[in-house]
């Protein structure tokens, strides 16, 4: 590990917040020419997940950055398809292991050759491979062409979610291995290729060793961050805080400190030539979002404890099953827990940080309510009972 310099800069902890917000496309005017695929490019990462609310969390991201950019477009931007009986164009993305299963820009396959490499040296896995399962999943993906799961041979040998096929097992394990790659998803199922056909040769090779791929990847991070602790800048894609020790002062980030936190940070340059300055988005985020994905690191940037709730027995949830934060004025002003009946959007429980993010919740709903093609808004319950015919006078105003 070569040795640091001493940090030259220090940034207060508003210039830290407003310097994460512009980073992850939340302060300035946004790129629209780029869509989402500037988004992802930007972001370098999209963090997938099956919960469905208003949308699935891999559409929420590029929305809550673009505003109501349209679902369909969402998905044609991640995956590109062509027309029946035609080999599907190669993909603008990929789907791999990152900060968690995520969609990754198609440029960024080499940089992951070490995590490849690092699973097809693993000794033990959590799910038995049969005989002979996949050498026939890739000569069938070979004949075929593009295939789920289900059309390998079925995704699932009983009912319960874990309990994998042979098939589903083998492919999965090739898409880890680099071997396979998901290149559009249909109703949610994987549609499996071969990385051979889909992947630009160009950048289908393992050729950068472990040093360049964890240089690149924690420049990266630093990047979509715009400043970070060591803990912030490794778990952006899940490196190993050694593997982050091992390459930063090669990264090209630069040591900082920042009012208010403990630890050491880093800052991308550029992030650190111009104050950080622009208009600020107002929505609902994903509690997935890759601005608020690490807990600690959103209390220690916005002071706002955040806990998705999805898997918490109902009777113990404070803010509800899929809370999403609300962000305005570069601050989390509350969260709502949202549903949808017929086209109602209906707000089951909102949370406001006092009067003053009435408007922008109201705001974040409305918009939010026209994205999912939906013509009203309906409240349920406010934390604050005073403050929901406030909530509720501002939907309906703007309704009318």
């Amino acid at each position: 590990m070569t040795p640091l310099p001493p940090p030259t800069t220090e940034l207060t902890a508003d210039e830290a917040r407003r310097i994460a917000l512009r980073a992850q496309g939340f302060l300035g005017a946004p790129d629209r020419r780029a869509g989402v695929r500037g988004v992802l490019r930007h972001l370098g990462a999209v963090q997938l997940d099956t919960i469905s609310v208003l949308a699935r969390s891999h559409e929420l991201v590029p929305y809550a950055r673009l505003g109501a950019i349209g679902r369909t477009t969402v998905d044609r931007a991640y995956w590109a398809t062509a027309p029946d009986g035609a080999h599907p164009a190669r993909p603008h993305a990929f789907e791999y292991w990152s900060h968690a299963a995520c969609i990754l820009p198609i440029e960024e396959w080499p940089h992951f050759a070490f995590r490849r490499r690092a699973y097809r040296a693993r000794p033990l896995w959590g799910h038995e491979l049969p005989d002979g399962a996949y050498d026939r999943v890739i000569k069938q993906l070979r004949d075929e062409g593009p295939l789920t799961a289900t059309e390998l041979g079925g995704a699932k040998r009983t009912s319960e979610w874990w309990d994998w096929s042979g098939e589903k097992v083998a492919v999965e394990r090739a898409l880890m291995y680099g071997e396979v790659v998901c290149v559009e998803r249909r109703g949610w199922k994987r549609v499996y290729d071969l990385a051979e056909r889909a992947v630009p040769t160009e950048l289908l090779h393992d050729e950068l060793d472990d040093t360049e791929c964890l240089r690149r990847l924690v420049r990266l991070a630093g990047e979509a961050l715009g400043v970070g602790t060591r803990a912030d800048i490794a778990d952006y894609h899940r490196l190993k805080g050694e593997q982050f020790d091992a390459v930063v002062a090669d990264s090209g980030l630069v040591p900082v400190t920042v009012e208010g936190w403990a630890k050491p940070a880093w800052a991308d340059p550029a992030a650190l030539a111009t104050p950080a300055r622009g208009r600020h988005r107002t929505t609902l985020l994903s509690p997935f979002d890759s601005l608020i994905w690490e807990r600690a690191r959103t209390e220690r940037v916005f002071g706002f404890t955040h806990r998705l709730e999805a898997y918490v027995p109902k009777q113990k949830r404070v803010y509800g099953y899929f809370a999403m934060p609300v962000l305005a004025g570069g601050h989390l002003v509350g969260r709502v827990d949202p549903a949808r009946d017929g086209r109602t959007l209906v707000a089951k429980q909102v949370t406001l940080n006092g009067p003053k993010a009435v408007p922008a919740v109201a705001q974040a709903l409305l918009e939010a309510a026209s994205w999912v093609d939906c013509t009203n808004v309906r409240v349920e319950r406010v934390d604050a009972p005073e403050l929901r015919d406030r909530l509720v006078g501002e939907l309906t105003r703007a309704l009318a």
